[in-house]
């Protein structure tokens, strides 16, 4: 036999188990998700990861990304980890998950010990199939001893993007994901995000440390979306004349939190249902109101881009945006939020002569002389009493407002300053109002005494709590 059939044997055998394969895929996807056929890009992806391979796949919001990951976790031995610093798509995948009679589970900011030790346990002994989590999360000494005893099958990584620093959106905890593969070598890693540069493509996977590159991508363009850039001198008469003329559900992006409260009463004087979203709300309204929304019950949500990421809405007919997002690739993905059902849909910007120096003014703040975020920094340690070399490991409830009245700072300079510092690991702000974490002694006196004196090693711990 010829080197020529022996070649064409193999690849006819390869092909023959790449098909069976897919027929298993697809057997899966008819089982949960009631569908005959996966959507372009997802075949190549899911097999990909079938192959073990370390995968990053580019698709658009509506694309389908959650698929890529969820059928193939299901033929995989083992727990899928996610990671996501979204809870909103934590909670939405979650339910969803159980709905299909799926097991999932998440662990995030506010659950109990106990609830997290659940959760954790169900995977370790295989009462769960996935995880979700937050990258902060991933740096605990709780969750990398939990892994230990884990079998991981597959490990996600969502809006990867945060893990370039050439992103628009660069977060420091996602550096964590990099070091938990040390823990799990052999697991392969599916990065998704829904917009990237090749630089930060590369830059992805560089610091995921694929063993190979292996890229997937799909045409961005969203035929059924309608992009309009229309210039008016009367934006709030506009956003009535558009509501008015577009049918379905809707939402309307502002810069800032009081704007959202404004433009929803506006648009509720104006006989449309409508409510406002932004990162100050609690948790409990921040659930209200989004599934208000989501359910059909609110038409109209008015938000900052607090709102929106991971919100599985299919039937968002229109998306307007007051003011100019921070990024072309930020604005992308939030009017990629209009028609995921496919149907015809509108993103329609509202333009005046007034942004274009309010964009050169939020380019200035959000980025304030080093000399002004040094001189920040040190007045928020001289106020809390830290001295040049300590503070590690301090935390306190910062109170901008009147940080900023005390040493006459802008209030914009200070947030933007504190992102800053954030972004680059000399500290971490943490700017939702509704998670403030706390400690509380359920024992007594005498058995706390006995603790200390049975475990040294707490004794310092538990005097240092004690005082604060």
């Amino acid at each position: 036999m010829s080197q020529y059939d022996i070649d064409t044997k193999r690849k006819a055998a390869k092909s023959e188990v790449v098909e069976i394969e897919m027929d298993k895929y697809l057997q899966t996807l008819k089982q949960y998700w009631g569908y005959d056929a996966f959507r372009p890009l997802q075949p190549e992806i899911i097999q990909s990861i079938g192959d073990g391979r370390d995968t990053l796949g580019l698709m658009p919001t509506g694309g389908g990304k959650s698929i890529t990951f969820q059928v193939p976790a299901l033929t995989i031995d083992g727990v899928c980890i996610v990671v996501t610093p979204l809870i909103a798509l934590m909670k939405d995948q979650v339910m969803g998950l159980r709905r299909r009679g799926i097991s999932a589970a998440a662990v995030y900011t506010g659950m109990s010990f106990d609830q997290m030790n659940v959760a954790m346990d169900n995977c370790i002994y295989g009462a769960c199939k996935f995880l979700y989590l937050s990258p902060e999360r991933l740096a605990t000494d709780f969750f990398k001893e939990k892994l230990c005893y884990m079998k991981v099958g597959l490990l996600v990584v969502d809006e990867a993007h945060c893990i370039s620093q050439w992103g628009y959106d660069f977060r420091l905890s996602y550096l964590n994901i990099a070091e938990i593969r040390e823990h799990i070598p052999n697991v392969p890693v599916l990065a998704l995000t829904a917009t990237a540069t090749p630089d930060v493509a590369n830059d992805i996977m560089t610091r995921l440390r694929f063993r190979q590159p292996n890229l997937f991508t799909k045409s961005f363009a969203r035929p059924n979306i309608a992009y309009i850039v229309r210039k008016t001198g009367d934006k709030e008469q506009q956003m009535i004349h558009i509501l008015n003329s577009v049918g379905g559900s809707g939402i309307v992006y502002v810069r800032n939190r009081k704007r959202t409260r404004e433009f929803a009463e506006f648009l509720v004087a104006n006989n449309i249902n409508a409510d406002y979203f932004h990162a100050g709300l609690s948790a409990e309204e921040k659930d209200r109101r989004q599934q208000s929304w989501t359910e059909g019950r609110t038409r109209v949500i008015v938000c900052t881009n607090a709102f929106g990421m991971g919100i599985d809405k299919s039937d968002v007919r229109i998306v307007i945006h007051m003011d100019a997002p921070d990024s072309l690739e930020a604005y992308f993905q939030e009017a990629g939020r209009a028609g995921r059902d496919g149907k015809k849909s509108y993103a329609v910007f509202l333009w005046n002569d007034d942004d274009p120096p309010k964009l050169r003014r939020n380019v200035t703040n959000s980025f304030p002389p080093i000399d002004e975020i040094k001189k920040i920094y040190n007045s928020f340690c001289n106020c809390n009493e830290i001295g040049v070399g300590y503070g590690e490991g301090f935390s306190t409830t910062f109170d901008i407002g009147k940080f900023c009245t005390i040493f006459h700072y802008s209030l914009t300079a200070v947030h933007y300053a504190f992102d800053l510092l954030d972004n680059a690991g000399y500290l971490d702000y943490e700017k939702e109002k509704d998670l403030p974490s706390r400690l509380m002694f359920l024992i007594g006196r005498d058995r706390l005494y006995a603790i200390e004196r049975s475990y040294p090693q707490l004794d310092a711990t538990i005097k240092a709590t004690l005082r604060l």
